[in-house]
């Protein structure tokens, strides 16, 4: 039963909004923040995180039956009842807020309830079943841990932490439209308007690059404006060139029409974000 709380809160995700906010923290602090403020800022987040992502189950427990991709989660299975996880959800999500609130700073708690409302109402229940355009303003949600972290070390948010903000929401689209071409006959049997099942793979391909590269640019405007070191600046270049090559390379065989392979770009994708946000965290205790 425990496990199937915790396969609710998707922790895999969890794991991923997580690396982001550390580093964040540091660069805010220009330094080692306090432990125990890292360590608060971690625990609400991902009460947070958990909150919005079983609420998103307990939305889509009607879709998820048919796609061999999520038939296996606790309300598919029986494991977990709907009237159960919509109570898990709303104590995950009051626990978050008041926790950011009393451990961290108010504006840290608002953006967590901002976080979660945005990935209910705006990407679940509006977008998802209704636009092509889901990911790209449905992934907004994911951007708020680096917004949360650094709001929780300084009590305020800066250019520095909208800069990243915009990484992570350029960088949403090539990571997740990749997966949805992988499972373009799930999406399209539960008429989910995904950008793979509404256009062909070449136009998907195209718009990945596209996004890769405004991704990798974004990330280049922290350097002057932190500023950011060398490390920094080879990370963002090294690791961003990366996911543009393999970017290029799905559209180059989304041309041939032969086999996609998009996990491809979809793990070199969570590669880059891994290398670029442990770049933010230790760029600034470097001397250089």
């Amino acid at each position: 039963m425990v496990r199937a709380y915790v396969a609710l809160t998707k922790p895999r995700v969890i794991e991923l909004l997580l690396v982001t906010t550390i580093p964040v923290m540091v660069l805010a602090e220009r330094g080692i923040p306090s432990l125990w403020l890292v360590v608060a800022t971690v625990v609400g987040g991902a009460l947070s995180a958990g909150s919005a992502n079983a609420y998103n189950m307990f939305i889509d427990r009607d879709i998820d039956v048919h796609m061999g991709r999520t038939s296996a989660r606790p309300l598919v299975t029986g494991d977990i009842s709907g009237r159960s996880a919509l109570v898990f959800a709303s104590v995950l999500g009051v626990l978050s807020v008041a926790w950011l609130w009393v451990f961290t700073t108010p504006l840290a708690a608002g953006l967590s309830l901002g976080a979660i409302l945005f990935y209910v109402f705006v990407y679940t229940l509006w977008l998802k079943r209704r636009s092509e355009q889901n990911i790209i303003w449905g992934g907004i949600a994911g951007c708020f841990p680096v917004l949360i972290g650094w709001a929780a070390v300084t009590g305020s948010l800066s250019l520095e932490a909208w800069i990243l903000f915009l990484v992570v929401f350029l960088w949403t689209p090539p990571h997740y439209w990749p997966l949805s071409m992988k499972y373009r006959e799930d999406y399209a049997r539960v008429d989910v308007p995904m950008l793979a099942v509404v256009r062909e793979a070449p136009v998907v391909g195209l718009q990945v690059i596209l996004y890769a590269w405004a991704t990798v640019a974004a990330s280049l405007l922290l350097i002057p404006v932190a500023p950011m070191g060398l490390l920094y600046s080879v990370v963002a270049l090294g690791a961003g060139g990366w996911f543009v090559f393999e970017s290029h390379r799905l559209y180059q065989r989304s041309l041939r029409g032969g086999e996609l392979a998009p996990m491809k770009v979809f793990h070199s994708s969570i590669s880059y974000l891994t290398l670029l946000f442990l770049a933010v965290g230790i760029d600034p205790l470097l001397p250089l």
